[in-house]
């Protein structure tokens, strides 16, 4: 099995005629991903790569089952892209652009929550289940992708993209493979942060481990270190915490928008200290993960 998707899913791209949907459309397409559909509002009547371009999201939804969309448009109308995905009944919403305001992705994350649908992202790669399907440009080239996403029993979530395709490929060369790889996104406001999607990883049986990429700032390591302890989680976790030289620069950011540290509760000291006493074990590199769940899973 697999979380969110798999090899039956079917999905549309809005954004599709922009040249990174473009080349996204290629490769979910070579990896044997069912894109059905694209929506760019002017264009209805292209195709690209041999799928329908429509005006609106309704236009596919009314005529075809889509389960899942993934938003590639600028960020002023990203928002506008993800409310008329969740208006028109899709349940899972893959947000891959980036610098959308805080404010327009609370609200689309509100909305979507009270609808009954699931963001990812924004700001992500997106999600692979490999040997079945993926959703949104992670991993890449589908040649490469196969290489660093070998199915198998280790459930993935990163804050970083390119962080998610490094562990995935290391626990594949170890030979534990994975289940189902997230890129949750690196922004301040997500759609579904780690301890949200665990209970999907709880209920599938082929997932036996957890893999995790976090940075500073934030709470989401304090919200899994929680969900760990109340829900007494079958599953272990082993996490790698990036960015502890910036204990020593309170207010400072790198890489992700999300990664302020405006208080202790936002260091990485804190953080590895609640993810240790919930018994969440913490690599000091990526390349010491695969041994550690290893050693956890028996």
């Amino acid at each position: 099995m697999s979380i969110l998707i798999d090899k039956n899913s079917t999905y549309i791209i809005q954004g599709i005629t922009g040249r990174e949907a473009v080349t996204m459309t290629r490769e979910l397409l070579d990896y044997g991903a069912k894109v059905v559909g694209g929506v760019t509002p002017g264009r209805k009547g292209r195709d690209v790569h041999g799928v329908p371009v429509e005006d609106t999201v309704r236009a596919l939804t009314d005529r075809m089952r889509v389960d899942g969309a993934i938003v590639v448009v600028p960020p002023a109308f990203a928002a506008d892209a993800i409310l008329e995905a969740v208006e028109a009944g899709i349940k899972l919403i893959v947000v891959v652009t980036e610098r959308i305001p805080r404010k327009q992705v609370a609200q689309a994350v509100e909305y979507a929550q009270q609808e009954g649908a699931r963001i990812i992202g924004p700001n992500c790669l997106g999600i692979i289940a490999p040997g079945k399907s993926r959703m949104g440009g992670i991993g890449g080239a589908p040649e490469a992708t196969r290489r660093a996403f070998v199915p198998g029993s280790i459930g993935v979530m990163s804050r970083s993209g390119g962080m998610t395709v490094e562990i995935s490929n290391a626990l594949s060369q170890a030979g534990l493979g994975i289940s189902t790889a997230v890129s949750i996104g690196g922004d301040a406001i997500i759609g579904s942060t780690y301890a949200e999607l665990m209970p999907l990883f709880e209920a599938d049986p082929d997932t036996k481990g957890i893999a995790i990429y976090s940075e500073p700032g934030g709470r989401m390591e304090a919200e899994l270190a929680d969900y760990m302890q109340q829900s007494k989680s079958r599953l272990p976790v082993v996490a790698f915490m990036a960015g502890r030289f910036m204990d020593a620069m309170p207010g400072m950011r790198f890489g992700h928008a999300g990664t302020i540290v405006e208080g202790r509760a936002d260091t990485t000291a804190d953080k590895i200290a609640r993810m240790e006493a919930a018994g969440i074990n913490v690599a000091e590199r990526i390349e010491e993960i695969p041994a550690l769940l290893k050693q956890r899973i028996g």
